[in-house]
């Protein structure tokens, strides 16, 4: 009925998109999941794999004609609706970027980098091994395309969303604990490192499935040339983010809170994403991220570029981007049993590696046994980090050496596994001394606070009487 890539076609494959999506936001909200599930779900609602309003190719699914079925919107295979959906990834990487605290990340301390790097470490190894017995679905040892796969699946594991973690830590009143926040700064420097280390895997990957179109070309087609790329990509992302941070410290004193420094800083966002992936060949999300990293420096600046960005991102860009994952990547036809197999095991394996090897580490810096459980399970979630890094490991870029999209059946069923269960499991771990301060490394600190403020409560009062 309609073509996807007219402009009429492309308005009402929006509209579809975004009533489905928000419907299925709220609904998720409302039961305690992240929103972006419901997006992931809407998606597969109207998509070929399910009801079919939206399918791809000519997919023949709604609608009687003859004796077929044809889809209401028809998506050729290079539509509008993937360039949505990669400004909407840019956009959530650059906003990522934007709201990491750099001199937060440094007073945490030895702890939260060793629970970040242990946290990426033990998922990246138990996603590799319980890859080996699945040679028939593309993984294991036997062939290269099937080490660089099982390295991808576990990049994926190593990803963790701390934003289920920091709602339920607030309402118990653990934000501001040591551990609370220990926890926070470990989670966000944990996406650092897996962004990196997506980086890096996916570099070397193409290196060995693309073909060479000139003297430049070949020299990045080279493992060796990728790892010397990688590494001229975040020595020159460094440097240029030095200028760029002058330069916007002087916009925002200039021209504080005007629309200008947004649209500035969208252009550094995009620039960017592609000098990253079309110079470089790194990930192109690794270059948004690290323009918010760069912005972020400027605090006035990047809260009111994050404000403003965030309302677009999140209104239609980032929806579009979910939806499109369930559109696109999810199709249950002809599933391949084995694959609902693997994704079980890995989401088993992706949740104990979290718990057990952040555990370790918060174990090591003398935090109690139920406290270190604590540590474990609040890195145990996953989100949108998680997908980003599926929709780039699938990506046809990487050629013979990208994962199968039915791969991503294990990345939705990550998140909502440990969407449900961090919750739970924090909040029972907390049990009843969810109204007290916390122990391990910060229990005299937060003690002493709390008697400062009765103290300083009290002084207000007599004052008062007086």
């Amino acid at each position: 009925m309609f073509e996807g890539n007219s402009p009429l076609g492309f308005c009402m494959v929006l509209a579809i998109i975004l009533i489905s999506t928000k419907f299925l936001g709220l609904l998720f909200r409302k039961i305690g999941l992240p929103q972006v599930l419901g997006f992931i779900i809407a998606g597969i609602l109207v998509g070929p794999a399910l009801f079919g309003l939206i399918g791809g190719n000519g997919v023949a699914l709604i609608g009687f004609e003859g004796e077929s079925y044809r889809a209401l919107l028809v998506l050729p295979k290079d539509n509008a609706l993937g360039i949505f959906s990669k400004i909407g990834v840019l956009l959530l990487m650059f906003s990522t970027g934007l709201e990491t605290n750099l001199k937060e990340l440094k007073s945490t301390g030895l702890a939260a980098v060793l629970i970040a790097c242990v946290g990426v470490a033990v998922p990246l190894l138990f996603g590799f091994l319980i890859s080996m017995p699945f040679a028939s679905i593309g993984l294991g040892i036997t062939s290269a395309e099937g080490i660089y796969r099982s390295i991808f699946i576990g990049t994926i594991l190593t990803a963790t969303s701390v934003a289920i973690t920091v709602s339920v830590l607030k309402e118990l009143g653990k934000i501001q604990t040591k551990l609370g926040t220990t926890i926070v700064a470990a989670a966000i420097i944990d996406d650092v490192i897996g962004i990196v280390l997506l980086s890096v895997v996916t570099g070397i990957a193409k290196s060995g499935s693309v073909e060479a179109a000139n003297g430049f070309e070949w020299f990045k087609s080279q493992i060796y040339g990728t790892i010397i790329m990688i590494v001229c990509f975040f020595i020159f992302a460094i440097l240029a983010g030095w200028g760029i941070s002058k330069l916007f410290k002087w916009l925002d004193k200039r021209w504080p809170t005007t629309h200008r420094i947004p649209v500035f800083s969208l252009v550094v966002c995009f620039a960017y994403s592609w000098l990253a992936e079309e110079v470089f060949g790194v990930a192109d999300i690794t270059g948004a991220f690290l323009a918010g990293v760069v912005l972020s420096t400027v605090h006035r600046a990047s809260e009111y570029t994050d404000k403003k960005i965030e309302v677009n991102t999140y209104t239609i860009f980032a929806p579009v981007f979910f939806a499109n994952i369930g559109i696109s990547s999810i199709n249950f036809a002809g599933l391949n049993p084995m694959y609902l197999l693997f994704a079980l095991l890995a989401v088993i394996m992706g949740l104990l590696g979290k718990i057990v090897g952040c555990g370790a580490v918060c174990k090591a810096f003398k935090y109690s046994w139920r406290e270190s459980a604590i540590g474990g399970v609040g890195m145990m979630a996953r989100g949108e980090v998680a997908l980003i890094v599926t929709t780039t490991v699938t990506s046809e870029a990487l050629g013979v050496n990208a994962l199968p999209d039915g791969f991503m059946i294990m990345t939705v069923l990550l998140i909502l596994i440990s969407s449900i269960l961090t919750p739970i499991m924090l909040k029972v771990l907390y049990g009843k001394d969810k109204n007290k301060p916390q122990g391990g490394i910060g229990e005299v600190a937060d003690g002493a606070e709390a008697a400062e403020q009765t103290e300083v409560s009290a002084e207000v009062q007599t004052a008062e009487v007086k």
